[in-house]
């Protein structure tokens, strides 16, 4: 007789030697408690569902508050550049109205509803036959980066107007000109205020 045991037999001796684990835990399955079993289950399911479904809704509103974030940075830029281009050399309450003027004008219907558009806005002018920005420095093709101390408070002051820490001084004010020229609107609009080199009109 041959001392080697076949593939054959060493899978038979398994099945024997495990039997007994088999049948215990065949005898375990019929004594568990079946409900038991099933409720456990099915609360794993709900809190599974329940933990997935809490974790999408906070990845939705991080995602949300990033947007938020991306959005008033881009206000807040173009707001301190049109303070910057159009006042830096004005005293500070003159910036602050420039400021003003920006918001005033984003929440008025009559106006686009992000500071962007607004500051970035073209009208058609019959006078001059073609489309004029709101804004004069933004019909330059190339402008030099805002830098310096007047660009830190171009800022300061264009979050001040943006997050309302100041108390609003130019309400209902909407336009505004630089004393050296003498627009034609101007003789429509209710004179609002002069301060440094710009007229302030509602």
């Amino acid at each position: 007789m041959s001392g080697r045991f076949t593939i054959a037999d060493v899978s038979s001796r398994l099945y024997w030697v495990l039997a007994p684990v088999r049948r215990g835990l065949r005898l375990s399955w019929y004594r568990m408690n079946k409900e038991a079993m099933a409720f456990l289950f099915l609360t794993g399911l709900v809190l599974g569902a329940l933990g997935f479904g809490v974790h999408a809704v906070f990845t939705q509103q991080d995602r949300a508050r990033e947007r938020v974030r991306e959005a008033e940075l881009q206000d807040l830029t173009c707001l301190a550049r049109n303070v910057y281009f159009e006042a830096r050399g004005e005293p500070e309450a003159g910036q602050y109205a420039v400021a003003e003027v920006t918001m005033n004008r984003r929440a008025s219907s009559s106006y686009p509803d992000t500071v962007c558009a607004v500051v970035h806005e073209k009208r058609w002018d019959a006078i001059r036959g073609r489309y004029v920005g709101a804004f004069s420095w933004t019909e330059f093709d190339v402008l030099p980066e805002p830098r310096g101390e007047e660009w830190e408070r171009a800022w300061q002051v264009a979050e001040d107007v943006y997050y309302r820490r100041e108390p609003p001084r130019m309400q209902g004010v909407l336009h505004f000109h630089a004393q050296h020229v003498r627009p034609a609107w101007a003789k429509e609009r209710k004179l609002a205020a002069r301060i440094g080199r710009h007229v302030f009109y509602r």
